[in-house]
């Protein structure tokens, strides 16, 4: 198996992978554009046959925090190492821009316990997400994914402050 920084050529798989996943919710739709613009955000698995088996990207908030998002892998590639790898590899690159506060929103939260996730109870705390993806989600006022982090809770935030989070997602 193949892990490595997605090319401009891997934005279809990743753009109709990740939007195989956004009817039901579970992950947020991306135009193309978006796909071929982030495209260097994006670590890619391959089979040792080069057969695109899954991806996961990296978006860096700023030095105080990065979040790992758009992490999924095709059903034919569940349970052989793959989504774990992708994984790695986005927590490497983020240890490599010298980032100790990762984040993520998920479903599946067991997952991500084994590689020193923890829960964030209050998704607040997590201001930058909040104001990038969550303003956009259909699902804003009735989340029922997991808030998570690596590392401390950052207590700067670039894109806005928790107060004005909290107030978005309903917490006051």
């Amino acid at each position: 198996m193949e892990v490595r920084k997605a090319r401009l050529q891997d934005a279809q798989e990743i753009f109709e992978l990740v939007n195989s996943l956004s009817g039901d919710g579970t992950l947020l739709k991306r135009q193309f554009a978006e796909i071929c613009e982030n495209v260097r955000d994006f670590t890619i698995a391959l089979s040792d046959t080069g057969v695109f088996l899954g991806c996961g990207a990296l978006h860096l908030y700023g030095p105080h925090l990065a979040e790992v998002r758009s992490i999924v892998m095709k059903p034919g590639a569940k349970g052989k190492g793959a989504g774990g790898r992708v994984l790695k590899a986005l927590l490497k690159e983020a240890e490599e821009h010298g980032i100790q506060s990762v984040c993520l929103f998920t479903r599946i939260p067991d997952f991500f316990f084994k590689y020193g996730f923890r829960t964030v109870e209050d998704k607040a705390e997590l201001p930058d997400k909040i104001f990038k993806d969550c303003q956009s989600c259909p699902r804003l006022h009735r989340c029922d994914e997991v808030a998570m982090v690596r590392g401390k809770i950052p207590k700067t935030s670039i894109l806005g402050q928790r107060q004005v989070a909290r107030q978005l997602v309903g917490l006051s």
